[in-house]
Protein backbone atom coordinates (compact mmCIF):
# COMPACT_ATOMS: atom_id res chain seq x y z
CA UNK A 1 0.00 0.00 0.00
CA UNK A 2 2.57 2.34 0.54
CA UNK A 3 4.73 1.64 -2.43
CA UNK A 4 1.26 2.33 -4.55
CA UNK A 5 0.67 5.89 -2.73
CA UNK A 6 3.93 6.70 -3.00
CA UNK A 7 4.03 5.80 -6.96
CA UNK A 8 0.51 8.05 -7.38
CA UNK A 9 2.25 10.60 -5.54
CA UNK A 10 5.28 10.62 -7.86
CA UNK A 11 2.88 10.80 -10.80
CA UNK A 12 0.68 13.69 -9.21
CA UNK A 13 4.12 16.08 -9.36
CA UNK A 14 4.73 14.91 -12.17
CA UNK A 15 2.01 15.77 -14.10
CA UNK A 16 1.82 18.82 -11.85
CA UNK A 17 5.17 19.97 -13.79
CA UNK A 18 3.66 20.28 -16.87
CA UNK A 19 1.50 23.21 -15.38
CA UNK A 20 5.07 24.95 -15.29
CA UNK A 21 6.39 27.59 -17.55
CA UNK A 22 7.36 26.01 -21.07
CA UNK A 23 9.84 28.72 -22.01
CA UNK A 24 10.90 32.41 -21.74
CA UNK A 25 12.75 33.97 -18.42
CA UNK A 26 12.12 32.26 -15.26
CA UNK A 27 14.01 33.49 -11.31
CA UNK A 28 16.10 31.71 -9.73
CA UNK A 29 18.08 31.00 -12.72
CA UNK A 30 20.81 30.15 -10.65
CA UNK A 31 19.07 26.63 -9.90
CA UNK A 32 20.30 25.64 -13.10
CA UNK A 33 23.92 25.76 -12.16
CA UNK A 34 26.44 22.73 -11.24
CA UNK A 35 26.52 22.59 -7.27
CA UNK A 36 28.43 19.15 -7.81
CA UNK A 37 31.78 18.92 -9.11
CA UNK A 38 31.54 15.77 -10.86
CA UNK A 39 28.66 16.64 -12.26
CA UNK A 40 30.43 20.37 -13.83
CA UNK A 41 33.09 17.54 -15.53
CA UNK A 42 29.90 15.55 -17.12
CA UNK A 43 28.73 18.64 -18.38
CA UNK A 44 26.50 20.47 -16.21
CA UNK A 45 23.22 18.11 -16.98
CA UNK A 46 22.68 14.39 -16.11
CA UNK A 47 20.40 12.11 -14.15
CA UNK A 48 21.81 8.89 -14.50
CA UNK A 49 25.25 8.55 -14.08
CA UNK A 50 26.85 5.49 -11.76
CA UNK A 51 28.76 6.79 -9.06
CA UNK A 52 29.03 6.83 -4.86
CA UNK A 53 29.18 10.83 -5.04
CA UNK A 54 25.98 12.10 -3.04
CA UNK A 55 26.33 15.21 -4.55
CA UNK A 56 24.71 14.00 -7.70
CA UNK A 57 21.75 13.56 -5.50
CA UNK A 58 21.69 17.07 -5.35
CA UNK A 59 20.32 17.29 -8.59
CA UNK A 60 18.47 13.85 -8.35
CA UNK A 61 16.99 12.82 -5.27
CA UNK A 62 17.12 9.20 -6.96
CA UNK A 63 20.31 8.89 -6.61
CA UNK A 64 20.14 8.57 -3.17
CA UNK A 65 21.77 5.17 -2.30
CA UNK A 66 21.81 3.33 1.08
CA UNK A 67 25.57 3.11 1.07
CA UNK A 68 25.74 6.71 1.31
CA UNK A 69 25.22 6.69 4.78
CA UNK A 70 26.79 9.66 6.60
CA UNK A 71 28.14 10.97 3.73
CA UNK A 72 29.25 14.71 3.52
CA UNK A 73 29.91 16.55 0.75
CA UNK A 74 31.59 19.93 -0.06
CA UNK A 75 31.64 21.90 -3.62
CA UNK A 76 33.37 25.00 -4.07
CA UNK A 77 33.14 27.13 -7.05
CA UNK A 78 34.83 30.75 -8.12
CA UNK A 79 32.88 32.22 -10.83
CA UNK A 80 33.82 35.13 -13.07
CA UNK A 81 33.99 39.00 -11.52
CA UNK A 82 34.22 37.78 -7.84
CA UNK A 83 31.14 35.39 -7.56
CA UNK A 84 31.20 32.53 -4.79
CA UNK A 85 29.43 29.55 -4.51
CA UNK A 86 29.56 27.40 -1.57
CA UNK A 87 27.51 23.70 -1.82
CA UNK A 88 27.42 21.45 1.40
CA UNK A 89 25.23 18.19 1.51
CA UNK A 90 24.99 15.50 3.72
CA UNK A 91 22.96 11.88 3.73
CA UNK A 92 21.64 9.24 5.89
CA UNK A 93 19.76 6.13 5.62
CA UNK A 94 17.18 5.06 8.11
CA UNK A 95 16.77 1.43 8.11
CA UNK A 96 13.66 1.29 10.21
CA UNK A 97 12.30 3.29 7.39
CA UNK A 98 14.16 1.92 4.44
CA UNK A 99 14.34 5.39 3.07
CA UNK A 100 17.33 7.20 2.26
CA UNK A 101 17.96 11.00 3.33
CA UNK A 102 19.88 14.04 2.49
CA UNK A 103 19.69 17.63 3.05
CA UNK A 104 22.10 20.88 2.62
CA UNK A 105 22.53 23.83 0.89
CA UNK A 106 23.64 26.21 -2.23
CA UNK A 107 24.65 29.54 -1.53
CA UNK A 108 25.55 31.80 -4.17
CA UNK A 109 27.63 35.22 -2.92
CA UNK A 110 28.17 37.86 -5.74
CA UNK A 111 30.32 40.56 -3.68
CA UNK A 112 29.31 44.01 -3.01
CA UNK A 113 27.67 46.16 -5.80
CA UNK A 114 26.38 50.16 -5.61
CA UNK A 115 23.50 51.01 -5.27
CA UNK A 116 21.89 54.49 -6.69
CA UNK A 117 18.72 56.35 -7.09
CA UNK A 118 17.03 56.88 -10.46
CA UNK A 119 19.09 59.87 -10.93
CA UNK A 120 21.95 58.08 -10.31
CA UNK A 121 23.07 59.40 -6.56
CA UNK A 122 24.94 56.71 -4.99
CA UNK A 123 22.62 55.39 -1.74
CA UNK A 124 25.83 52.90 -0.58
CA UNK A 125 26.41 49.41 -1.36
CA UNK A 126 24.39 46.38 -0.97
CA UNK A 127 25.80 42.58 -1.16
CA UNK A 128 22.77 40.10 -3.85
CA UNK A 129 22.96 36.78 -2.80
CA UNK A 130 21.01 33.78 -3.76
CA UNK A 131 20.77 30.41 -1.76
CA UNK A 132 18.30 27.32 -1.73
CA UNK A 133 18.16 24.70 1.43
CA UNK A 134 17.06 21.28 -0.13
CA UNK A 135 15.84 17.95 1.65
CA UNK A 136 15.61 14.77 -0.33
CA UNK A 137 13.94 11.38 0.51
CA UNK A 138 14.80 7.91 -1.53
CA UNK A 139 13.16 4.44 -2.04
CA UNK A 140 13.94 1.64 -3.55
CA UNK A 141 10.71 -0.03 -5.55
CA UNK A 142 10.90 -3.93 -6.41
CA UNK A 143 14.66 -4.92 -7.12
CA UNK A 144 15.82 -2.41 -10.01
CA UNK A 145 13.76 0.63 -9.48
CA UNK A 146 14.70 4.01 -6.89
CA UNK A 147 12.24 6.76 -6.89
CA UNK A 148 12.71 10.55 -4.92
CA UNK A 149 11.33 13.50 -4.11
CA UNK A 150 13.25 16.96 -3.01
CA UNK A 151 11.67 19.84 -1.53
CA UNK A 152 13.73 23.03 -1.78
CA UNK A 153 13.29 26.78 0.12
CA UNK A 154 14.59 29.61 -2.28
CA UNK A 155 15.89 32.43 -0.90
CA UNK A 156 16.66 35.57 -3.59
CA UNK A 157 17.97 39.36 -2.44
CA UNK A 158 19.31 42.13 -4.62
CA UNK A 159 19.29 44.95 -2.49
CA UNK A 160 15.62 46.77 -2.24
CA UNK A 161 14.19 43.44 -4.37
CA UNK A 162 13.89 40.38 -1.81
CA UNK A 163 11.91 37.25 -3.15
CA UNK A 164 11.39 33.46 -2.07
CA UNK A 165 9.86 29.87 -3.45
CA UNK A 166 9.08 26.69 -2.47
CA UNK A 167 9.79 23.95 -5.22
CA UNK A 168 10.26 20.64 -5.46
CA UNK A 169 12.24 17.79 -7.58
CA UNK A 170 10.62 14.19 -8.32
CA UNK A 171 13.34 11.87 -9.44
CA UNK A 172 13.10 8.10 -11.02
CA UNK A 173 16.02 5.63 -11.43
CA UNK A 174 16.44 2.51 -13.39
CA UNK A 175 19.67 0.28 -12.08
CA UNK A 176 20.71 -2.87 -13.92
CA UNK A 177 24.23 -3.56 -11.97
CA UNK A 178 25.01 -6.57 -13.55
CA UNK A 179 24.85 -5.10 -16.70
CA UNK A 180 26.18 -1.64 -15.70
CA UNK A 181 23.39 0.21 -17.31
CA UNK A 182 21.56 3.16 -15.76
CA UNK A 183 18.32 5.39 -16.50
CA UNK A 184 17.11 8.46 -15.00
CA UNK A 185 14.08 10.91 -15.18
CA UNK A 186 13.61 13.98 -13.42
CA UNK A 187 10.97 16.86 -13.16
CA UNK A 188 12.82 19.66 -11.59
CA UNK A 189 12.16 23.18 -10.23
CA UNK A 190 7.86 22.75 -10.02
CA UNK A 191 7.19 25.08 -7.90
CA UNK A 192 5.65 28.61 -7.27
CA UNK A 193 6.82 31.73 -5.63
CA UNK A 194 5.94 32.86 -2.22
CA UNK A 195 7.24 36.05 -2.58
CA UNK A 196 7.48 38.03 -5.45
CA UNK A 197 10.76 40.87 -6.35
CA UNK A 198 8.19 43.31 -6.93
CA UNK A 199 4.58 42.25 -6.96
CA UNK A 200 5.05 40.58 -10.68
CA UNK A 201 4.51 36.84 -10.37
CA UNK A 202 7.79 35.03 -12.20
CA UNK A 203 7.50 31.39 -13.49
CA UNK A 204 10.32 28.49 -12.10
CA UNK A 205 12.59 27.39 -14.21
CA UNK A 206 11.48 24.04 -14.57
CA UNK A 207 12.56 21.42 -16.86
CA UNK A 208 12.35 17.62 -17.62
CA UNK A 209 15.79 15.59 -17.98
CA UNK A 210 16.21 12.03 -19.47
CA UNK A 211 19.43 9.84 -19.42
CA UNK A 212 21.29 6.62 -19.78
CA UNK A 213 24.84 5.70 -18.53
CA UNK A 214 26.25 2.58 -19.53
CA UNK A 215 29.83 1.22 -17.73
CA UNK A 216 31.24 -1.26 -19.74
CA UNK A 217 31.99 -4.48 -18.18
CA UNK A 218 35.64 -5.50 -17.67
CA UNK A 219 36.62 -1.66 -19.46
CA UNK A 220 37.63 0.80 -18.07
CA UNK A 221 35.49 3.19 -19.94
CA UNK A 222 31.29 4.75 -19.25
CA UNK A 223 29.41 6.89 -21.48
CA UNK A 224 26.26 8.96 -20.79
CA UNK A 225 23.42 10.67 -22.48
CA UNK A 226 21.48 13.20 -21.18
CA UNK A 227 18.94 15.07 -22.65
CA UNK A 228 17.50 18.37 -21.00
CA UNK A 229 14.33 20.88 -21.54
CA UNK A 230 12.21 18.18 -22.78
CA UNK A 231 9.05 20.14 -22.53
CA UNK A 232 10.41 22.98 -25.46
CA UNK A 233 11.87 21.39 -28.49
CA UNK A 234 13.01 24.90 -30.09
CA UNK A 235 16.05 26.01 -27.77
CA UNK A 236 17.39 28.57 -30.41
CA UNK A 237 18.14 31.80 -28.66
CA UNK A 238 17.00 35.19 -30.76
CA UNK A 239 18.08 38.54 -29.32
CA UNK A 240 16.66 40.62 -32.73
CA UNK A 241 17.98 43.45 -31.49
CA UNK A 242 21.63 42.30 -31.13
CA UNK A 243 21.04 40.65 -34.63
CA UNK A 244 20.24 43.38 -36.26
CA UNK A 245 23.27 45.83 -34.91
CA UNK A 246 25.47 42.91 -36.02
CA UNK A 247 24.48 42.11 -38.99
CA UNK A 248 23.58 38.64 -37.59
CA UNK A 249 20.50 36.55 -39.66
CA UNK A 250 18.14 35.06 -36.73
CA UNK A 251 19.30 31.82 -35.53
CA UNK A 252 17.03 29.26 -37.69
CA UNK A 253 19.02 25.88 -37.63
CA UNK A 254 16.19 23.37 -38.39
CA UNK A 255 15.00 20.32 -36.76
CA UNK A 256 18.29 19.00 -36.55
CA UNK A 257 20.66 21.42 -34.64
CA UNK A 258 17.24 22.21 -32.43
CA UNK A 259 17.51 18.66 -31.43
CA UNK A 260 20.64 17.93 -30.92
CA UNK A 261 20.67 21.31 -28.18
CA UNK A 262 18.90 19.26 -25.96
CA UNK A 263 21.62 16.71 -25.67
CA UNK A 264 24.55 16.29 -23.25
CA UNK A 265 27.67 13.28 -24.13
CA UNK A 266 29.71 12.69 -21.30
CA UNK A 267 32.28 10.02 -21.22
CA UNK A 268 34.48 8.38 -18.52
CA UNK A 269 37.52 6.32 -17.97
CA UNK A 270 38.69 4.70 -14.75
CA UNK A 271 41.95 3.95 -13.87
CA UNK A 272 42.30 1.17 -11.27
CA UNK A 273 39.70 1.70 -8.64
CA UNK A 274 41.06 5.15 -7.61
CA UNK A 275 41.41 7.67 -10.61
CA UNK A 276 38.13 8.74 -12.44
CA UNK A 277 38.84 11.55 -15.42
CA UNK A 278 35.62 12.96 -17.48
CA UNK A 279 35.16 14.81 -20.05
CA UNK A 280 31.87 16.26 -21.55
CA UNK A 281 30.38 18.56 -24.74
CA UNK A 282 26.90 20.47 -23.53
CA UNK A 283 25.71 21.05 -27.13
CA UNK A 284 23.29 23.81 -26.03
CA UNK A 285 26.02 25.48 -23.98
CA UNK A 286 28.72 25.47 -27.37
CA UNK A 287 25.97 26.90 -29.47
CA UNK A 288 24.62 29.43 -27.31
CA UNK A 289 27.98 31.07 -26.51
CA UNK A 290 30.17 31.20 -30.05
CA UNK A 291 31.34 34.15 -30.84
CA UNK A 292 29.80 35.08 -33.79
CA UNK A 293 32.14 34.97 -36.87
CA UNK A 294 35.07 32.49 -35.35
CA UNK A 295 35.70 29.40 -34.03
CA UNK A 296 33.67 27.66 -31.06
CA UNK A 297 36.87 26.58 -29.22
CA UNK A 298 36.41 24.70 -26.22
CA UNK A 299 32.85 26.14 -25.69
CA UNK A 300 30.67 23.70 -23.95
CA UNK A 301 33.72 21.19 -23.36
CA UNK A 302 33.71 20.28 -19.38
CA UNK A 303 36.32 17.92 -17.73
CA UNK A 304 37.27 16.99 -15.03
CA UNK A 305 39.43 14.21 -12.32
CA UNK A 306 38.44 12.53 -9.04
CA UNK A 307 40.50 11.04 -6.66
CA UNK A 308 38.79 8.22 -4.16
CA UNK A 309 39.94 6.51 -1.03
CA UNK A 310 37.79 4.22 0.73
CA UNK A 311 36.26 7.10 2.95
CA UNK A 312 37.05 10.54 0.92
CA UNK A 313 37.11 11.87 -2.61
CA UNK A 314 39.04 14.56 -4.06
CA UNK A 315 37.30 16.17 -6.91
CA UNK A 316 37.83 18.98 -9.91
CA UNK A 317 36.04 20.42 -12.58
CA UNK A 318 36.45 23.04 -15.24
CA UNK A 319 33.47 24.45 -17.32
CA UNK A 320 34.64 25.99 -20.14
CA UNK A 321 32.56 28.32 -21.36
CA UNK A 322 34.30 30.47 -24.68
CA UNK A 323 37.59 30.31 -25.78
CA UNK A 324 39.49 31.75 -23.08
CA UNK A 325 36.59 32.02 -20.57
CA UNK A 326 35.97 28.75 -17.64
CA UNK A 327 35.79 28.42 -14.14
CA UNK A 328 37.28 25.87 -12.05
CA UNK A 329 35.36 23.91 -9.33
CA UNK A 330 36.74 21.74 -6.58
CA UNK A 331 34.50 19.11 -4.28
CA UNK A 332 35.53 16.52 -1.69
CA UNK A 333 33.66 13.48 0.16
CA UNK A 334 34.03 11.91 3.13
CA UNK A 335 32.61 9.24 4.67
CA UNK A 336 31.84 10.26 8.34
Amino acid sequence: MKRCSSLVFFVFLVLYGKSQTLGGDAAYNFLRTSASTQLTALGGVNVSNISKDVSLSWHNPALLRSGMNKQFSGNFNLFFAGIKNVHAQAAFHSKKMNTTFSGGVNYFNYGSATQTDPSGNILGDFRPYDYSIQISASRKYLERWFYGVTIKFIQSSYGTYNSNAIAADVGLNYTDSTSGFQAGFLAKNMGTQLKTYAGVREDMPFDLQLGFTKRFIHSPFQLSLTTHRLHQFDLAYNDTVFNNDNGLAPANDGVVANLFRHFVFAGQVYVGEKFEFSLAYNILRGTELRVPNSTSGLSGISFGAGFMLQKLQFRYARSQYQNSTGYNQVGINVQL
